[in-house]
């Protein structure tokens, strides 16, 4: 069993604004987060859209976001 559970995407976003990414610009509901020393990032979700295990884990990849900051 995986670290990860299934979460609402606006949860995800939220967090990823607490470990120190920061909206770069937004076009619908895309959003391109930076943060220094990792490459832009595409948020692409929906805020009440629900991201399943295997997509938080290619999440955490990118931006090093971890079960504990949710």
């Amino acid at each position: 069993m995986g670290i990860w559970s299934s979460t609402k995407s606006r949860r995800v976003l939220d967090a990823l604004f607490r470990i120190g990414l920061k909206l770069k610009r937004e076009k619908g509901s895309n959003k391109i987060l930076t943060k220094e020393g990792f490459e832009d990032f595409v948020f692409a979700f929906h805020d009440k859209e629900e991201i399943g295990p295997k997509m938080l884990a290619r999440i955490s990849k990118h931006t090093n976001l971890k079960p504990d900051n949710l």
